[in-house]
């Protein structure tokens, strides 16, 4: 009989929560990882000092491109929000969560921690969860430090009020805030592919460096993709594909197709590449 399997039911639980406190103790603390939130706090104000300069040189009204719900910026400073995650999606954010889930396993098989992490009762199928639950959590936070960034930049730089939306329906500001968050929610959700992709990579090598280059490599060249239009038969399996659906909140009614296919899509690459990284994981030679 093996240690892990001498250790209590309850106790093994309990090291479980405290190894998850600790990898989310440890991914926090780290400078790395605040730079990348600092990033990620900055992008709002350059989003939203530039509407304004914009704005200025142009005139009330001016300004046009860029996602469906920026030229409401300078009327609503929520919408800040909004275009600040549309902005953000596409590379700064998942770029981040490679960068943290392609580290997860392979920064600590460079550091030669791994070995040290697998210890009994912790077992390498509980460090792989605690290691996607961290990645998961910096998912959420990535996500509202852009949102929180941009609420407040947005409320220093334009007026507040009732929320427009895309559909021509005024709300009132606190019922914009709850989309707001439910945006923010579904953008969170919507990186749960990148971060299962990013894990499974970090099994594949003891080099931080090279997970995180090949994670993010990979993130590129899915964006490519989805952009090619002779590639039409395949982007609605592309992870990338329906990122952008979370303004369908800002409808009323909301449309909910494309979202459910997005979340979907979503679980459906957890699942796969989860799955890949668990064999992967609990079959591997760690010597380091």
């Amino acid at each position: 009989m093996s240690q892990a399997e001498t250790v209590p039911r309850a106790p093994r639980r309990l090291w479980s929560l405290g190894l998850l406190r600790s990898e989310i103790g440890t991914t926090f603390r780290r400078w790395r990882t605040l730079a990348l939130l600092a990033v990620l706090a900055g992008v709002p104000v350059l989003v939203g000092v530039a509407v304004k300069i914009e704005t200025g040189s142009r005139g009330p009204g001016g300004g046009d491109g860029g996602p469906a719900f920026i030229a409401q910026v300078t009327n609503n400073g929520l919408f800040l929000v909004f275009t600040s995650l549309a902005v953000t999606l596409p590379f700064f954010l998942p770029m981040a969560i490679g960068v943290i889930a392609g580290d997860a396993i392979a920064g600590e098989a460079n550091a030669g921690t791994l070995r040290y992490l697998l210890v009994a009762p912790a077992g390498r199928p509980r460090l792989l969860l605690a290691k996607y639950a961290t990645s998961m959590a910096f998912c959420l936070v990535g996500t509202l430090v852009v949102a929180l960034s941009a609420l407040a930049t947005g409320a220093a730089l334009f007026p507040l009020g009732k929320v427009t939306l895309l559909s021509g329906t005024s709300i009132s500001f606190g019922e914009g805030l709850l989309r707001a968050l439910a945006i923010a929610g579904v953008v969170a959700l919507s990186l749960l592919g990148v971060a299962a992709l990013g894990l499974f990579v970090s099994t594949l090598t003891n080099s931080g460096i090279a997970a995180m280059a090949t994670t993010v490599g990979l993130l590129i060249t899915v964006q490519i993709l989805d952009t090619i239009p002779q590639l039409h038969a395949i982007q609605p399996y592309l992870f990338s594909h329906y990122w952008l659906s979370f303004a369908d909140l800002l409808r009323d009614p909301v449309y909910w197709d494309q979202l459910q296919k997005n979340l979907g899509l979503q679980a459906l690459y957890a699942v796969v590449f989860g799955s890949a990284a668990w064999a992967r994981f609990t079959t591997r030679d760690i010597t380091a």
